[in-house]
């Protein structure tokens, strides 16, 4: 089993230590540079400076972007099941010919 690795991430002027599996880090370390570069996105666009309605902001777009790529891998897989379908009969029809 791997070592814990103590790390400290820093958030909208917060720092935030946590205790990860290494494996995580660089996932956390990539998410908390798009959350601060949202936050900065955010208050340049609407001069929103309570940090509190940035990271609310932050926090909606990305669940708005997990629920958006979970629809759309619905639709795929609808797709793909509709294609299957239709290639599975075309084979019925040419095996019972």
């Amino acid at each position: 089993m791997a070592e814990k690795l103590k790390i400290k991430v820093s958030i909208a002027d917060r720092v935030y230590p946590l205790t990860i599996n290494p494996d995580q880090e660089e996932g956390l370390r990539k998410a908390a540079k798009k959350i601060e570069a949202m936050i900065k996105q955010f208050q340049k666009s609407y001069a929103v400076r309570d940090k509190q309605d940035v990271l609310a902001m932050c926090a909606l777009q990305f669940a708005a972007q997990t629920e958006q790529k979970d629809i759309d891998k619905a639709s795929e897989m609808l797709k793909a099941e509709d294609k299957i379908k239709t290639l599975n009969n075309l084979l019925n029809k040419h095996l019972a010919s």
